[in-house]
């Protein structure tokens, strides 16, 4: 009988079979924790602000965003209202794929840029969003809104390692200028460029404008979208886009600085998290791997050194600086006394159209004239460029030959160094003897009227008076007769010293007009955004502004900033609440040609309604007893 020993365990064997269970149980903790990061993927509609307390001129972005698998699928997003919030831009969308371990996520955002109206706690409410049959909304965020000097300084969230220093190596603004040497009154063009490396997110908002004080700007036509190209700088590869060329004229002399023009420019980044683990590393973050970071880009100070013209000015110089052509020309050389003459005098070429001023016209006695008609053209693509036209009309009183003296037209050419005289030959008229009854009858200051285009002379005579010889004296057309001549000329005694009093004080005649002429540009502005003609409006909104100021604050053109302008009326004691609200509708009509969007409808007609209502309160607190009603200025629905 065999015996058999027992054997002992190989210690070999034991070893092999704890290997195979730590192996089945390392690919169990897998397989949960990569169900883990498919529920990570379900599906996710979220509001985000990256600051809950805001100041009350600061503009900020909100940003809806669905994530999940897919986002093939999604329709009929709503935002909110956006009560309490000026809606500046957006809807801007972005989207992202992602493949991470096999697994795909997606995400779509809507992003918007706004600005609050007021202070205090106010709610942004749900946005939603349909994904096949299922309905997602996000949640309402309350946001404090505080005076700005009152916003404490939030330091940078512990999570995130944000280098700004970076980013201003890689995203820049420069204020490049064709001349940094100039005559006054000779054209100097800053060119303001973007240069980038990073992807902008969304739509950029103006900070601040730079302000050119000495100097008369006009902003020059650009395309209604930046248009990106390629620079290499330095071995590095930029993305270059013009955001707005500027022509200036200086006004005064010596060196004369343009400040800053700043961008709020949303940038997209990746996020680099403090505290990674492995798992971070080999998994990924599918939703959070970049963020949204509001840069504020800053051009550089341009200076200017600007030199006095020159000594030797002719005495028909008034101050004109470029390069002109000019002419003059009388419609007859012929005519009779009492009826009226026209002369018609052009000038163009390049230089400041805008504060040309029109040669002297010196009549010989026996003339009465009238106030000229005075149109411009502008060409606003590079160099300025254009005509302005005066039309003269006259008036011979007398019989006989008379003759207009020379008219006489000086600049200075900057390129040349030297003035130049233009001169138009004499004026000769033959005046024979017109029409017995007008010489006799009252005719005064015969009525001048604006017809079109023309100008046209009514004269008013008065008709025959038939003696009766049965008229009552006592009668009450008789008494009528009698006092309606004398009250007559009571009324155009007092128009006249009225109107006298107006044109010999331009300064008031100025204020008188301010409110005119900011309801006829405004009325432009109206046909201009009916015709969909949007770079045109907002130039024209913007002169609807500006002008009234000018006028209103007896501010010359050349002085104008809304700096200036805002302390004039701290003078006036107007409010900040109205003072503020001023700049944000100057600055809205700048940061508008950054906006898509800026063409729609709905765009033109709330910037139109939000300049419309600052010039009425401006009118309402500046003057007493003067009534500017929002419905004459063709507001809203009425036709302008």
């Amino acid at each position: 009988m065999h015996k058999v020993k027992s054997q002992k365990v190989c210690p070999e064997l034991d070893s092999g079979s704890k290997v195979k269970s730590n192996l089945v149980f390392l690919l169990y903790s897998l397989f949960f924790i990569l169900s883990a990061q498919q529920l990570n993927f379900a599906q996710d509609f979220t509001a985000s602000v990256r600051e809950t307390t805001v100041a009350d001129n600061e503009r900020f972005q909100v940003s809806f965003t669905f994530s999940g698998r897919s986002i093939s699928n999604l329709s009929k997003f709503a935002p909110p209202a956006f009560e309490n919030f000026m809606l500046l831009s957006g809807p801007n969308q972005s989207t992202s794929i992602q493949i991470i371990n096999g697994a795909q996520s997606a995400s779509l955002t809507y992003t918007y840029v706004v600005q609050p109206k007021g202070v205090g706690t106010f709610t942004i409410g749900s946005a939603s969003i349909v994904q096949e049959d299922n309905t997602y909304k996000s949640e309402p965020i309350k946001i404090a809104v505080v005076k700005g000097a009152d916003k404490p300084k939030q330091q940078q969230k512990d999570d995130t390692q944000i280098s700004t220093d970076e980013i201003a190596k890689n995203l820049y603004i420069r204020a490049i200028v064709d001349r940094t040497k100039a005559y006054k009154g000779e054209q100097v063009t800053v060119t303001y460029k973007l240069y980038t490396r990073l992807s902008i997110a969304s739509q950029m908002g103006v900070n601040k404008l730079p302000q050119y004080q000495g100097f008369w700007a006009e902003e020059l036509e650009t395309s209604g979208n930046i248009i990106f190209t390629t620079e290499v700088i330095e071995g590095k590869q930029f993305r270059v886009g013009v955001l707005k060329r500027v022509a200036l004229f200086p006004t005064q002399t010596g060196t004369l600085e343009v400040t800053p023009f700043e961008l709020a420019v949303p940038v997209q980044i990746q996020k680099q998290r403090s505290g990674k683990t492995i798992w971070d590393d080999f998994f990924g973050d599918p939703f959070g791997r970049s963020e949204i970071y509001e840069f504020n880009a800053k051009s550089n100070v341009v200076k200017i050194d600007v030199q006095p013209l020159p000594d030797g000015q002719p005495e028909s110089f008034k101050g004109a600086v470029g390069d002109y052509s000019f002419d003059a020309k009388l419609d007859n050389t012929t005519t009779k006394s009492n009826e009226p003459l026209t002369l018609n005098i052009n000038i163009s070429g390049s230089g400041n159209i805008k504060l040309l001023d029109m040669p002297e016209v010196n009549l010989p006695n026996g003339f009465e004239k009238y106030e000229p008609k005075i149109n411009e053209q502008i060409n606003r693509k590079g160099i300025v460029s254009g005509s302005k036209s005066g039309e003269y009309l006259f008036v011979p009183r007398v019989v006989g030959t008379r003759e207009i003296p020379p008219i006489e037209f000086s600049y200075f050419d900057p390129s040349k160094k030297k003035y130049v005289t233009l001169k138009s030959e004499p004026f000769k008229i033959d005046i024979k003897p017109g029409d017995k009854q007008a010489s006799t009858e009252f005719v005064g200051k015969e009525d001048i009227r604006q017809l079109g285009e023309d100008i046209r002379f009514l004269k008013t005579s008065f008709n025959d008076v038939k003696k009766k010889e049965d008229y009552i004296i006592n009668s009450t057309g008789f008494i009528i007769a009698g006092v309606l001549p004398f009250v007559l000329s009571l009324i155009v005694i007092g128009w006249k010293r009225k109107y006298d009093k107006l044109h010999g004080n331009v300064v008031l005649l100025r204020y008188q007009k301010a409110q005119k002429i900011a309801k006829t540009r405004l009325k432009t502005a109206k046909k201009l955004m009916d015709s969909q003609n949007h770079k045109e409006f907002y130039t024209e909104l913007s002169s609807a502004l500006f002008g009234y100021l000018e006028d209103k604050l007896h501010i010359p053109k050349s002085e104008f900033t809304v700096e200036r302008a805002s302390d004039e009326l701290r003078r006036k004691n107007l409010t900040e609440e109205l003072i503020a609200d001023l700049k944000t509708g100057a600055e809205k009509c700048e940061f508008v040609r950054f906006a898509p969007g800026a063409e729609k409808s709905a765009a033109m007609q709330e910037m139109y309604d939000e300049i419309a209502d600052v010039i009425i309160n401006l009118e309402k607190n500046i003057s007493v007893g003067t009534s500017f009603r929002r419905d004459k200025l063709g507001k809203r629905n009425a036709h302008a």
